[in-house]
C-alpha cells in the first residue's frame, strides 16, 4: 500500500487554461539526468542516424551531477555496451576510476569483526570505484555531442496527463515568495510536450509517485521498501590507505531486528568512501540513521582507518530495495519508467548504476521503435524481461525479503538463493510498506545508543548538511507539504514521539515550543538534501516531498 497523498496532476483542461506558459515541443522528454536518463538519451540519438529526433533531458540540479550520489562501485557492463571507449574519454573528462581490488565481507561485533565468505554477487573484479557525480557529468557531455538538449536547473513539477495518457511535464516557476505570490523576478516555467516521456527521477520520484494512483503503477505489486544511505568521503593517512580495497559489513551498530550494513571503498588519492545504509522498514521510532553512521565510524577497525584523517564531503539519499516484486509498471500510454524510479537497484550486489543505465537503454530502444515503426511502448517491458537485466534481478529477488525474519535467517536464505541461483519455485513477498512498520513509543524496547560527540571522527547533522553544499532560496514556498500539521503535535507526538525529527538526516523537521506547552511543527526546508525519507517513513502519510525551485538542493562534486 503506497502513501498516495500527492499534489494534483495537470490535466489537459488545466493546461489549456494556463495559456500564458511557453510550450517546448520534443519527440522525447527525459526527466532526470542520472545514469538511466542520460543512457537513454545517448541510446536514442545513437539510433537516430538522420538526426531528426528531438530529445531533451530536464534536471532539477543547478549543474549536472550536483544531485548524484552513490557508494559507488561501478560495474561497467552497460557502459561497455553503450560507449565502448568510455574509459579513456571519461578519464579525460575528469572521472576518477579506481580499479576494484580485494573484497572483504565482515560481520562487525561491538569491538571486533568476523570475516565471512564474500557472496559471488559482491565480487568486484573488473569493477571501478568512482564518483557518480563525475560520471553523470561525463555522460551529459556525450549526450550533448549527439545533439541532446541537456537542461540543468529545470525542475519538472508535475505530469501533463490527458485521461490515461502522459504527454509531457510542467516545469517549476521561478520567483514566487513564501506564500506563493509572484515577485518582481517571477517567471512561469514552460510546459514540455513530448510524444514519449521517460521518467528517471531517481528513488521516490515525486512525479512518478503522483502517477501511481492515477495510472495504477503499483497494481498487483508488493509494497515498495527503501533504505537510507549516508555517505562521507575522507582523506586518510597514506599508511592507512589500500587503493582499490572494497569492504562491506553487517552487524554493528544495528540490532538484530534492523536491516543495515556499511561500506568502505578505498579510492584514489588516499581518499576513502565510507557509508552506512539502514532499511527504512525498521520498527524503532527513536532510531536515527545519521547516528548509526556516526557509531559505525566509532567501531575500532573503522576508527583506526580514520585516525588522523580529514573529512572532505558528506551526503545522503534514499534508495530502492524492493526488487522485482515491488517494481512499478514500466510502461503506460505516453511514458516509460526507468532506473531507480522504477526499481532496478540490485540490493544484494549493492549496485544500481549499471542496472539503471541498462533500463534506460532498453527504454530508448522501445521508444525509438514506437516513434519510427509504431510499435507499442509496452515492448519496453518485454525487452527488459529478455535482457540480462531481468535475469540478474530475478536471481536475487528473494534475498532482501529474507531479512524480514532477522539477520541470521536472512543470511541462510541468501546462501540458499545464491547456491540455487534464484531457481527456487517461490517468490518471497512483502506485506507492509515502510511507513506501516514503525511501532509506537514503548512498544519497541530497542534503544539506539548515541555517539561520542567529542570524537574527531563524528559530526552532527547540521555539520553534515554544510558538507553537502546545500542551498535553497529561503524566500520560496516550502517544497515539503504537510497535509495536517496538527497531527504532528497531537497523535504523532503521543504515539510515536515525532520520528520525523529523527529519520530526517538534515534536521528539517523540528517541534518547537514544547517547553512552553505550545508545541508547533517548524519546517527548516532550506536544510533539505532531497533524500525523500520523510515522504517514505512518515507513519501518517501526511508529508509529501515536492521539488523546489530549479537549482536548489545539494551541490555534490565528488559523491
Amino acid at each position: 500500500m503506497e502513501n498516495t497523498n500527492t499534489p494534483p496532476l495537470d490535466s489537459q483542461e488545466n493546461t489549456q487554461q494556463q495559456s500564458t506558459r511557453d510550450i517546448l515541443e520534443y519527440d522525447v522528454a527525459i526527466i532526470g539526468a542520472g545514469p538511466a536518463g542520460l543512457a537513454a538519451a545517448i541510446k536514442l540519438k545513437q539510433q537516430d542516424t538522420d538526426g531528426t529526433l528531438t530529445v531533451c533531458v530536464l534536471e532539477k540540479a543547478a549543474e549536472i551531477g550536483s544531485h548524484s550520489l552513490a557508494g559507488a562501485v561501478l560495474e561497467p557492463r552497460a557502459l561497455d555496451e553503450l560507449l565502448p571507449e568510455w574509459r579513456e574519454k571519461a578519464t579525460a573528462n575528469g572521472v576518477t576510476l579506481t580499479a576494484a581490488g580485494a573484497d572483504k565481507f565482515k560481520y562487525l561485533t561491538k569491538k571486533g569483526s568476523v570475516c565471512l565468505p564474500t557472496p559471488p554477487q559482491m565480487h568486484n573484479k573488473g569493477n571501478y570505484i568512482t564518483s557518480l557525480a563525475q560520471l553523470t557529468r561525463y555522460l551529459a557531455s556525450e549526450a550533448e555531442l549527439l545533439g541532446v538538449d541537456v537542461l540543468p536547473g529545470f525542475t519538472a513539477q508535475s505530469a501533463l496527463v490527458d485521461g490515461q495518457t502522459v504527454y509531457g511535464v510542467r516545469t517549476g516557476d521561478f520567483g514566487r515568495d513564501k506564500d506563493g505570490n509572484p515577485t518582481e523576478g517571477f517567471a512561469e516555467g514552460p510546459d514540455v510536450h513530448a510524444k514519449v516521456t521517460l521518467f528517471g527521477e531517481g528513488c521516490r520520484g515525486h512525479i512518478t509517485k503522483s502517477l501511481v494512483p492515477v495510472l495504477g503503477l503499483d497494481s498487483d505489486r508488493c509494497p515498495q521498501t527503501y533504505g537510507q544511505g549516508i555517505k562521507e568521503i575522507w582523506r586518510v593517512k597514506p599508511e592507512n590507505h589500500d587503493e582499490g580495497k572494497v569492504i562491506h559489513t553487517i552487524g554493528f551498530p544495528v540490532d538484530s531486528k534492523t536491516y543495515g550494513g556499511g561500506w568502505i571503498y578505498h579510492m584514489a588519492d588516499n581518499k576513502v568512501s565510507i557509508g552506512y545504509v539502514v532499511g527504512l522498514d525498521y520498527t524503532d521510532p527513536t532510531l536515527m540513521p545519521t547516528n548509526l553512521m556516526q557509531r559505525f565510524k566509532e567501531h575500532p577497525e573503522v576508527a583506526k582507518l580514520l585516525e588522523g584523517a580529514e573529512l572532505l564531503s558528506a551526503g545522503g539519499r534514499a534508495l530502492y530495495e524492493g526488487g522485482l516484486q515491488s517494481q512499478y509498471r514500466l510502461a503506460v500510454d505516453g511514458a516509460l519508467f526507468i532506473g531507480d524510479t522504477a526499481g532496478f537497484l540490485n540490493v544484494p550486489k549493492i549496485k544500481g548504476i549499471h542496472t539503471a543505465m541498462k533500463s534506460g537503454m532498453l527504454a530508448a530502444e522501445a521508444t525509438f521503435e514506437h516513434l519510427t515503426a509504431e510499435k507499442p511502448l509496452a515492448e519496453y517491458k518485454h525487452k527488459v524481461e529478455k535482457s540480462w537485466l531481468h535475469a540478474e534481478l530475478h536471481k536475487v529477488r528473494n534475498i532482501r525479503p529474507g531479512f524480514q525474519k532477522g539477520p541470521w535467517l536472512g543470511l541462510m536464505n541468501a546462501a540458499f538463493e545464491t547456491i540455487t541461483m534464484g531457481m527456487a519455485p517461490w517468490t518471497l513477498k512483502r506485506k507492509h510498506a515502510d511507513w506501516q512498520t514503525m511501532k509506537k513509543v514503548g512498544d519497541d524496547k530497542t534503544a539506539t545508543p548515541d555517539f561520542d560527540k567529542s570524537s574527531p571522527l563524528t559530526i552532527d547533522r547540521l555539520t553534515g548538511v554544510s558538507l553537502t553544499n546545500t542551498a535553497h532560496n529561503e524566500e520560496q514556498p516550502t517544497h515539503l507539504k504537510v497535509a495536517d500539521p496538527d497531527i504532528c503535535i497531537t497523535k504523532c507526538m503521543e504515539e510515536y514521539g515525532n520520528p520525523c525529527e529523527k529519520f530526517c538526516p538534515a534536521g528539517v523537521y523540528e517541534i518547537i515550543g514544547k517547553e512552553e506547552g505550545k508545541p508547533k511543527l517548524q519546517i527548516n526546508a532550506a536544510n533539505c538534501i532531497h533524500c525523500k525519507t520523510c515522504d517514505i517513513k512518515d507513519h501518517y502519510s501526511i508529508i509529501t516531498w515536492t521539488a523546489p525551485e530549479g537549482g536548489s538542493g545539494p551541490n555534490y562534486i565528488e559523491m
